[in-house]
């Protein structure tokens, strides 16, 4: 059968959750960097459908394209290790630490951060034509949708700051069964399937990636969009980073970890 069973794939889940831990630092970080290169040219691509179309779900159905060929190319984004790095330490394998689980999010995580600013640079040189011309419709929309997450936000205060976290929560939720989906299925199709429909869901509704968003905000910053990093950080990214970590450990991978391996006993036992 082309398809894995939950026991198995949960298997799984904990095998690559040992191997990401104990992957080199040199591979964490470029694997990282891919990783935001890749996903922040599908953020292009879904904000350039919206323009165009002036329909919000197109970018959602197209978004998806970069997260399929990020994890079919054995890349990594921060939030599918915030839910999977810990499951191995769970499991109590060999020669795995907290201080591994840490080590392997903050790489990953600097990874996704070099790879967004690289692509943020180069589209913001893009499309004002190397900075000689106002953004086009495609950057005006970018600086709009930066400003009414950070600017939008900070003017709620405390409401603004629990929204955007639950916001990061709901994402990861999605994410990490968008990661998850990667191990589902036994042929390229069927992991793109398992893989598009939760990321789908995720743009669609508008919630908050810690990796999409380190490039959205640099990116709006560089066009000329009014605010700062101190707004984007402790508006957007600081609520969206941990949220991202209660969504895709609490409520995604340790549900699946608790059901299908610490299984509680069957009415027949």
């Amino acid at each position: 059968m082309s398809y894995n069973k939950p026991s198995e794939f949960v298997q799984t889940m904990i095998d690559v959750s040992e191997a990401k831990i104990k992957t080199s630092s040199r591979d964490l970080i470029l694997r990282g960097t891919m990783a935001g290169i890749i996903l922040s040219l599908a953020v292009v691509v879904a904000i350039t459908t919206i323009v165009q179309t002036g329909v919000g779900i197109v970018g959602a159905l197209v978004f998806p394209v970069g997260f399929c060929i990020l994890s079919l190319m054995g890349y990594d984004l921060v939030t599918g290790v915030f839910g999977l790095a810990p499951l191995a330490k769970f499991e109590n394998r060999k020669g795995v630490s907290w201080g591994l689980v840490f080590r392997c999010w903050g790489l990953v995580g600097l990874g996704n951060l070099i790879g967004s600013l690289i692509v943020a640079a180069l589209i913001a040189l893009s499309l004002t034509m190397n900075f000689s011309v106002e953004p086009n419709a495609v950057g005006q929309k970018f600086m709009a949708v930066a400003t009414a997450r950070t600017v939008g936000f900070e003017n709620l205060g405390m409401d603004g700051w629990i929204t955007c976290f639950v916001r990061g929560i709901l994402c990861n939720l999605m994410v990490c069964l968008g990661v998850i989906g990667n191990m589902t299925a036994r042929s390229v199709a069927g992991k793109i399937a398992a893989m598009w429909l939760p990321i789908f869901i995720f743009f669609a509704l508008v919630f908050e990636h810690a990796v999409v968003n380190m490039f959205l905000f640099p990116l709006g910053m560089m066009l000329g969009a009014d605010f700062g990093i101190t707004t984007w950080l402790s508006y957007n990214l600081i609520p969206t980073i941990l949220g991202n970590i209660v969504g895709g450990l609490l409520f995604t991978c340790i549900p699946l970890y608790l059901t299908h391996v610490k299984t509680a006993p069957s009415l027949d036992a």
